[in-house]
């Protein structure tokens, strides 16, 4: 079962304890998932009380010293070996291995939070999504003697930051067969999404003037802020003949501006998405340009520096086939629409083009315009609908991993589609 896009979001009046209408037929090793789902529930309490932890104390890209105390003591108590302050200061790894040999399946938790409005990505709930897919795949080793290894890495900045790159280019992952996390947003009731995400080129942009005085001798002056604000303007002119897929949005910020100074600086942050790498690569193409222009206009000097490129996200086929058997069997229905497929997210980079990697959206309720990146997703992210919503794609995602651990076949059916 697929959802259209006629179907409506979840809202937080709907009854989500009402049972979804289920696939018949069995799941690949039964006696894991049962293992799976009783971890996972009898952990729930704890989980719930480390989800609204982090929630309360939300901290920016790479000041996640909280939530990273927080993680790793949590993880320390349920026997998982534990390295603080892993390859990045705010960075952490759990390990548990059990028998000898058998493959590694590696879960990432993010943890950071956005200025001003917290939580309001829902972080709180990817990190103890991560630690319940831990904890459930080592509760399967242990009592059904599977040997194998789960590495779970705490990942700092996702948010602008591009924590997961970073410890890639550390080598990180390195040791892992494949590897799995998940994400919430807006989505209907009881789905999971198996979306892509938009391709991302991150730039900065400096405008230098000449500074003067405003009212008095104006002339003299060369103005950088009206540099950035012609450039943006001729930004939003552009988007009227660019696809509707794509997405150029940005900021402007300066320094020791004062009314009656021509600003002799200004700084510009830009994103340019698309849903594939290629396609970003042509709108840039044509947004340089409006930097351009706006310098040459005003008589000011411009400098475009480009950041890290983000590539769309890659779904392993053959991981994402069996997330789709088991969530439409046990919990669900799975969408190809919503997700992060508006977003883009530093899984991508290196780790899902590089590696077996699976990357689900699961839906919580939201307010109308309530959606990812708003105050009132914030609010979303700490409720109890939502910790539950959380805790189903964790059994489902854990369900996988042991199946790649455990099933030699679909591992190397994995890697030969990837």
């Amino acid at each position: 079962m697929t959802i259209g896009q006629a179907d409506v979001l979840w809202r937080p009046e709907d009854d989500y304890k009402v049972k979804p209408t289920l696939e018949e037929g069995d799941v690949y090793r039964p006696d894991i998932l049962k293992v799976v789902e009783t971890a996972i529930d009898s952990l729930s309490g704890k989980l719930r009380e480390l989800s609204l932890d982090i929630h309360d104390h939300p901290e920016l890209r790479y000041e996640e010293r909280y939530a990273h105390d927080a993680y790793t003591s949590f993880l320390e108590t349920h026997g998982f070996e534990v390295t603080r302050h892993h390859l990045l200061e705010t960075a952490w790894v759990a390990t548990y291995t059990h028998g000898l040999g058998g493959r590694v399946l590696g879960v990432n938790s993010e943890m950071d939070a956005l200025p001003g409005i917290g939580h309001a990505c829902g972080h709180n709930l990817i990190g103890i999504a991560g630690v319940a897919v831990a904890c459930a795949a080592k509760a399967a080793m242990e009592q059904l003697s599977i040997d194998g290894k789960v590495i779970l890495l705490g990942t700092p900045a996702e948010e602008g930051g591009i924590g997961k790159v970073k410890l890639w280019e550390r080598g990180a992952y390195k040791e892992m067969d494949a590897c799995l996390m998940c994400h919430p947003g807006p989505g209907p009731l009881h789905s999971i999404s198996l979306s892509s995400c938009l391709a991302v080129i991150r730039l900065e942009i400096d405008y230098s003037g000449h500074t003067a005085h405003a009212a008095l001798s104006p002339w003299e002056g060369k103005n950088a802020l009206d540099a950035a604000v012609l450039a943006y303007t001729n930004i939003a002119l552009l988007r009227q003949q660019i696809k509707p897929t794509h997405r150029v949005h940005g900021i402007i910020q300066g320094h020791d501006w004062a009314q009656s100074i021509i600003p002799d600086n200004s700084k510009m942050y830009y994103y340019i998405r698309a849903p594939t790498t290629v396609e970003a690569e042509e709108t840039l193409k044509r947004v340089v340009p409006c930097f351009e222009a706006a310098a040459l206009a005003t008589g000011t000097k411009v400098k475009v520096n480009r950041g890290h490129t983000g590539n769309e996200l890659v779904q392993n086929k053959v991981l994402g086939d069996e997330l789709s058997d088991v969530v439409r069997k046990k919990y669900g229905v799975i969408d190809y629409e919503y997700g992060i497929s508006g977003a883009s997210t530093d899984f991508v980079r290196n780790i899902s083009y590089l590696m077996p990697g699976l990357h689900p959206g699961f839906s919580i309720p939201t307010v109308p315009g309530g959606g990812n990146h708003t105050p009132a997703f914030t609010d979303s992210a700490r409720s109890q609908a939502a910790h539950d919503a959380c805790l189903a794609v964790s059994k489902a995602l854990a369900h996988v991993g042991m199946r790649v651990i455990t099933d030699g076949r679909i591992f190397a059916a994995g890697e030969r589609y990837f």
